[in-house]
């Protein structure tokens, strides 16, 4: 991708780092000409501008990411996430506390079907070895 945006390559790079290699690698392959636009987007701002910026660590920034999906009820991706905690330096500890915080402030439901969800995340990828 010789004509990609530094905000691009970085966005990348950051992608990489907290999703890790298999994951983007897979994304990427994904892509289509449908998706290409979308995953140009999420790559230059999500992964680009936002997780790139230093003011806050990736630790903190994936507790942050981890509570905003649960509260949404956005499972999926917040299962990927918590998998992501493994590059983040998020702990398990650190999840349960962002999902006390969604059953405060974005209601028992969503913030009990998240706990369900981190820790089958959390079982798989310690079965996996991926997560002490």
């Amino acid at each position: 991708m010789s004509d990609a945006s530094p905000r691009f390559l970085q966005g990348m790079t950051t992608r990489r780092k907290v999703l890790g290699d298999d994951y983007v690698a897979a994304a990427v392959a994904g892509t289509t000409a449908f998706t290409a636009e979308f995953q140009t987007l999420i790559t230059e701002t999500a992964w680009g501008s936002l997780w790139s910026r230093p003011a806050i660590p990736p630790r903190e920034r994936s507790m942050i990411t981890i509570a905003l999906l649960a509260a949404l009820g956005h499972f999926d991706e917040m299962a990927m996430h918590v998998r992501a905690t493994r590059n983040t330096g998020a702990s398990i500890d650190d999840i349960k506390e962002a999902l006390l915080h969604v059953a405060i402030y974005a209601g028992v439901p969503a913030a009990n079907h998240a706990f369900k969800i981190a820790a089958e995340t959390c079982a798989a990828m310690k079965k996996d070895e991926t997560y002490a």
